[in-house]
């Protein structure tokens, strides 16, 4: 997929912002996840499964969001959803964790690692096009990650702007409003598939980066390529290739 010799695609040079997924599609939140509880573990000598934990976390988040998006519960930030959703899988399990542990865990969400080929391939797309984030994530979190992680970024976007998350349009109405550009003059970089058909509806070019690891070495999470997608790639460096971005 990274083959730089692969010939530009025909609408790059219509090509002015690029918007990027950020959880899972530029930082990896599996593995600080598993790291904070193997610490948390080993000081309170327990035996969690914190792969089978974040799997059940990032479910429930994710039912939360769908909630807000249907109309079936107010707006509320992510931050709060994730909290939420942490302290009914504790309760289910029985596990006694203190506000500040409680808090500590949660705050993970802010400090995830980026994917090795992030920050190169971000560096040099961002020589020819304008970059930001385009995420779930609330805006503090966002902030919080890009520093943690040294994303280049040129604008944070999230989706606390619009007060509703992806997949509704007006999340992807964000980066037309703050970037300045028409929907066919962005790409939308997910490894969601679900987040590059919603702003493919809106209008967007989309691009696929295969993130096989996203949940873990034992998950087996859907990385095949998609003709209705404009580009598929497993590495922001081999998008940068695709995009003619030296």
């Amino acid at each position: 997929m990274s083959d730089a010799s692969i010939k530009q695609p025909m609408w790059r040079s219509r090509l002015k912002a690029i918007i990027f997924d950020i959880q899972g599609t530029t930082a990896d939140f599996y593995q600080p996840l598993l790291r904070a509880g193997s610490i948390i573990n080993r000081k309170k000598g327990l035996r969690i499964n914190w792969a089978e934990v974040s799997a059940e976390w990032r479910n429930l988040y994710r039912k939360t969001l769908d909630e807000v998006i249907e109309g079936k519960r107010p707006w509320i930030r992510a931050d709060q959803i994730y909290r939420e959703a942490l302290d009914t899988l504790l309760k289910e399990r029985g596990l006694e964790f203190t506000q500040q542990e409680r808090a500590e865990l949660n705050g993970v969400w802010s400090q995830l690692d980026s994917w090795p080929d992030s920050v190169a391939g971000l560096t040099r797309l961002r020589r020819y096009f304008t970059i930001a984030t385009l995420s779930n994530a609330g805006m503090a979190a966002a902030v919080a990650i890009v520093k943690h992680a040294n994303l280049p970024f040129d604008a944070v976007l999230t989706a606390e702007l619009a007060k509703i998350y992806k997949p509704a349009p007006e999340v992807y109405q964000l980066a037309v409003d703050y970037l300045g550009y028409q929907p066919d003059q962005i790409l939308m970089v997910a490894c969601h598939k679900y987040d590059l058909r919603a702003a493919g509806k809106f209008g967007m070019r989309t691009a696929f980066v295969a993130r096989p690891l996203e949940l873990g070495p034992d998950a087996r999470p859907d990385i095949a390529p998609e003709s209705w997608i404009d580009c598929c790639v497993d590495s922001f460096t081999a998008l940068a290739d695709r995009l003619g971005a030296t």
